[in-house]
């Protein structure tokens, strides 16, 4: 690749993640699920509009992977273990008993209504069993829904990406047999394994990464993700399932009492989040061939109906039934089921198999994604409201931002008083800190309070300030100021210049 290719790469990499930040406030708008305007993206771009030409199902595979695992870290590291705890046995039946009833029902629907060979029909049920992460983390959290209901579709997206991708791995085996011994010892092992290997790197990382003294703030969270990327690697160099080694890691470490810089690192996760989905959804529009999309749309909406009408339905019906969870919330289970971009990048694996038939699995799998969701996802707020499991005339959560200083314009100062500085006996009021600064807090002898007016700094007290962008620097200044000479600075002619 010459210099100018570099550069001309480059340019178009940033004009579509830019134009697919601009199409997530655009779908935000108007309802509609952002992954669709990703896939719309790539297919613009592709041979048959834009003229790139892209037909590597290997390579796909590959990044389409790596960007699973991303996705699923950032899953891990901003769900909250207090809200998925109570739920996570129903989520792990409906993971695993709950796909392998879908697949089953769905493979059957395509072989008696299309007569499909049993191959082709077991892929394309195993292949759109799993609920998406990306599709549900990025619709759902913005649904006011009950802790229960939410938590358990978060989880099972969490957790079902691994049963999928082991029926499809031994579905996608030419020449195909079927052996159920072979099938329940595969999963047995890669689950337990993975799990395993999950739950054992988050342990350690928990134990050690606050422990260490990094440079940079900024290294906390590359840490985490790198720590979560060890466990998915390792999982998978072991024959495991990396995916659901790399979500119970970032879950684990998230959820430990010391994560340094938290709320960084769950910021950098949810962005990294955002890149991997989009350039996944991009790449997969990319890898379509639009032109041979039409003649498959109906062969996908046969198999979407069985999917949503019968499959999933019975799927958590039967996989729920040890647990005393009500039937409006099953009902609203069953039609959340989304699909994403899981299915896709599931779908090359036989495309690379050489599978017959494969390159119609992708296909109808496309078209599926691509209807289904434009059916569900603009339902589910209507949806919750009419089962009663969403107030009436709220279609959204309040966002809770854990740190919206950047939207005020605004920043975070810390101090600690030192043994020899005139800020001891200083009260809060006597500082005279210009407009709109504000000191917010106060940690002393590892108490935090919220100070008055008549508050008086002591030796060791930790200070954080509030203030604007445009007044940190004659806040810094008055501080410097009351440090040197205390309240009474200016009268000896004391303003805080920097030395």
């Amino acid at each position: 690749m010459t210099l100018e290719q570099l550069y001309l790469t480059l340019l178009i990499g940033a004009a579509v993640v830019l134009v697919s930040i601009a199409a997530t406030r655009v779908a935000s708008i108007v309802g509609l699920p952002s992954l669709l305007l990703y896939l719309a993206v790539g297919v613009l771009l592709g041979e048959d509009v834009l003229g790139i030409n892209f037909d590597n199902a290997q390579l796909a595979q590959d990044l389409g992977t790596a960007a699973l695992a991303v996705i699923l870290i950032e899953g891990g590291l901003t769900t909250r273990w207090s809200e998925v705890r109570s739920v996570m046995a129903p989520a792990g039946v409906l993971a695993t008993l709950g796909v392998g009833i879908s697949t089953v029902i769905t493979a059957v629907g395509a072989h008696v209504l299309l007569g499909f060979e049993w191959q082709l029909s077991l892929l394309l049920g195993a292949v759109v069993s799993s609920t998406d992460a990306a599709a549900v983390f990025a619709v759902l959290r913005a649904l006011p829904l009950p802790r229960r209901v939410a938590g358990l579709l978060e989880s099972e997206s969490g957790f079902n990406d691994a049963p999928t991708v082991i029926l499809v791995v031994i579905f996608s085996e030419t020449p195909f047999h079927l052996s159920v011994d072979k099938l329940i010892g595969e999963l047995a092992y890669e689950l337990a394994v993975g799990a395993m290997i999950g739950i054992a790197v988050g342990w350690a990382a928990r134990f050690t990464l606050p422990r260490v003294a990094l440079p940079a703030s900024g290294l906390y969270p590359l840490a985490t993700f790198g720590l979560c990327l060890i466990a998915f690697a390792a999982a998978g160099a072991g024959h495991a399932s990396g995916f659901l080694a790399a979500y119970l890691a970032a879950l684990v470490l998230a959820n430990g009492p010391g994560l340094p810089h938290r709320a960084a690192t769950r910021s950098f996760a949810e962005g990294l989040g955002w890149l991997a989905q989009i350039g996944l959804f991009v790449l997969l529009g990319l890898l379509v061939d639009p032109s041979q999309l039409g003649r498959e749309i109906v062969p996908a909406l046969v198999v979407g109906a069985v999917l949503l009408v019968a499959a999933r339905p019975v799927a958590v019906l039967i996989s729920l039934l040890p647990f005393r969870i009500p039937l409006r919330e099953q009902a609203f289970l069953s039609w959340a089921g989304l699909r994403g971009a899981v299915p896709i990048v599931l779908a090359t694996f036989p495309v690379v198999h050489d599978v017959p038939d494969s390159n119609r699995v992708l296909n109808i799998v496309f078209v599926l994604v691509a209807v289904f969701t434009l059916i569900q996802g603009p339902s589910l707020a209507p949806l919750s409201r009419l089962l009663r499991l969403s107030p009436r005339g709220s279609a959204r959560q309040i966002l809770v931002e854990s740190a919206p200083l950047d939207v005020l314009d605004a920043e975070l100062l810390t101090m600690t008083i030192p043994p020899d500085s005139r800020l001891a006996a200083v009260s809060v009021l006597e500082l005279r800190l210009p407009d709109p600064a504000v000191i917010t807090l106060i940690i002393r002898d590892g108490h935090s309070f919220v100070p008055t007016e008549d508050t008086q700094l002591q030796v060791g007290d930790e200070v954080l300030i509030v203030t604007t962008r445009r007044q940190r620097e004659k806040t810094e200044r008055r501080l410097r100021a009351v440090d040197r000479r205390g309240p009474l600075a200016h009268w000896f002619d004391e303003y805080g210049d920097p030395d």
